[in-house]
């Protein structure tokens, strides 16, 4: 697959969605199917660079688990009206008018 744009994300899940999810979950559903997501990425985090290991069956599967965050959230913006790619774009913009020197200038980072 070559390489996919934020809007084509949010239209291919709004496509799955219409052709094979019935519907939506409402948005407090999804919000915390998002963090259960989110919760699945951590304790695989935890495990393949921080010190716990792994129970017996489980694999790392970092990019699974960063792929089903990116779903949900696809599903919560396209329920909101929320438009990925500006968002993306006014983030950048804010992140880098905030903190174009923060970083650069911090002697921690050195």
């Amino acid at each position: 697959m070559e390489d996919i744009t934020l809007a084509a994300v949010q239209r291919q899940t709004d496509d799955w969605i219409k052709t094979y999810g019935v519907r939506y979950f409402n948005e407090l559903t999804n919000m915390t199917i998002l963090m259960e997501e989110v919760g699945e990425l951590a304790r695989v985090m935890a495990r393949v660079y921080g010190e716990q290991s792994f129970k017996e069956g489980e694999t790392a599967n970092l990019s699974d688990e960063m792929a089903d965050i990116l779903w949900i959230l696809a599903c919560l913006a396209n329920q909101t009206g929320v438009n990925l790619t500006e968002a993306w774009r006014k983030t950048i913009e804010k992140k880098t008018q905030r903190d174009k020197e923060r970083h650069i200038n911090n002697p921690k980072l050195k």
